[in-house]
């Protein structure tokens, strides 16, 4: 157990609330059931308050405005978000007082700002969920110069941090080639779902009524989340195929909602697709996953999917259902038999594999049982807890050595660009 000087955590998170951010919530609540008292910094939903006790994590909002979808737009939303964070901190400073702050991305211009409390002898954590650099190459398009800065600040957030926490293997590697880490530095704790996760007795019957099979995409829609893929390949299921016994439901919303709703419409899927939107009701969207067939991750491969970790493969392999993706290295490597691997970005193979569990209920049960024990004995969040809890030990007991305010060592940006695949 840390010390009594180390009790006192300030986390930030600048691109979802409280709520809506599965990871941050079960950070908090396992550092809250360990002793440890917690704040958060967030951006508010509409109706939310300022300030409120949710459990015993108190949380600090701000509002999240951002404009437009393009680099503009966040570089506005970024700009008012870290005034926003940084009065906040101040505030909870003054009020609250905090020894830990836990810093999440994207994006990675948020712990260097904050760095000046580790010149008031403060410890810092930087719990890495995206690759950033990667992210906003899959977003607009690789711009050699922004992608240089984000490089940049990306290497400065790893070495600000007294420590480093990835969600999977592929992360762990870039803190350690493009940040220089030293393993002991870095520690994957995974975005495990809570056991015993999702309920499957309840079934929508409204829904289940709509087609013999029901597809389910449960996660964000935004240009790199491959819904684009998706719409495709449910046309090509549907009028070439010949599979039109499905009916498919889209759970969540984001910045290429209105483009995939429009896509949509060009393909004829007006009655093949329904955009439910954002489920914030968990019974709600338990119901909805439970009367899934089939659940699917569109992603495509690229240098950013390709490394990341999603949440929704483990609510579904948690809900036992069956899964069609595209064959991506970190995918494969946390559903493994709970699902069928389309060639990357092809939508044709795409549709075949999802045609071929909608004609095979054993395949598809046994899938959905193989992606269940996978989660209760390898992946469920209560793996990822002692994990957290031993990161948040180190960097209690962390000398006065590891509290160096800025990197010492040259950063080539050159060499990082090479590193990253891009």
């Amino acid at each position: 157990m840390p010390g009594r000087e180390t009790k006192r955590v300030l986390m930030v998170v600048e691109n979802c609330a409280y709520l809506d951010d599965p990871r941050v919530r079960k950070e908090a609540e396992a550092l809250v059931s360990e002793g440890y008292c917690v704040f958060v910094i967030c951006p508010g939903r509409e109706g939310e308050r300022w300030h409120e006790q949710v459990g015993s994590v108190g949380l600090y909002r701000f509002p999240l405005w951002s404009p437009v979808n393009n680099a503009w737009g966040y570089l506005i939303e970024y700009t008012c978000a870290i005034l926003s964070i940084v009065l906040l901190s101040v505030l909870v400073w003054f009020r609250e007082g905090f020894d830990i702050i836990h810093v999440a991305n994207p994006p990675d211009f948020i712990l260097p700002i904050v760095s000046v409390y580790k010149l008031l002898g403060k410890r810092v954590i930087y719990d890495q969920h995206d690759l950033c650099p990667e992210l906003y190459a899959a977003k607009f398009g690789t711009n050699p110069y922004l992608y240089k800065v984000l490089l940049l600040l990306e290497r400065y957030s790893y070495r600000l941090a007294n420590h480093v926490i990835v969600t999977n293997e592929s992360y762990r590697e870039i803190a350690r080639q493009r940040g220089l880490l030293p393993e002991s530095k870095v520690t994957i704790v995974r975005n495990g779902p809570s056991v015993p996760g999702l309920r499957t007795a309840n079934v929508d019957t409204e829904l289940r009524a709509k087609a013999p099979i029901i597809i389910v995409f449960a996660g964000v829609i935004g240009c790199q989340d491959g819904l684009d893929y998706l719409c495709r390949a449910l046309h090509h299921l549907c009028y070439k195929l010949r599979q039109e016994g499905f009916y498919c439901v889209i759970l969540g919303d984001g910045d290429a909602l209105n483009k995939i709703k429009a896509l949509a419409r060009e393909l004829n899927l007006d009655d093949k697709i329904w955009f439910a939107g954002w489920i914030s009701d968990p019974h709600v969207y338990e119901c909805y996953i439970s009367t899934a067939d089939i659940c699917v991750a569109p992603d495509p491969s690229n240098s950013y999917n390709d490394r990341s970790t999603f949440v929704k493969i483990m609510e579904y392999m948690a809900a036992r259902k069956p899964i069609v993706a595209f064959d991506l290295p970190e995918t494969r490597r946390s559903a493994r038999t709970a699902a069928s691997y389309a060639r990357p970005n092809d939508v044709v193979s795409f549709a075949e594999k999802v045609a071929d569990l909608m004609t095979n209920p054993s395949l598809r049960c046994s899938m959905g049982e193989s992606g269940y024990m996978r989660v209760q004995d390898a992946l469920a969040w209560q793996y990822s807890v002692p994990k957290l809890l031993d990161v948040y030990e180190k960097v209690a007991k962390s000398s006065v050595e590891d509290q160096a305010v800025f990197p010492t060592e040259e950063i080539s940006v050159e060499q990082n660009s090479v590193d990253s695949g891009i």
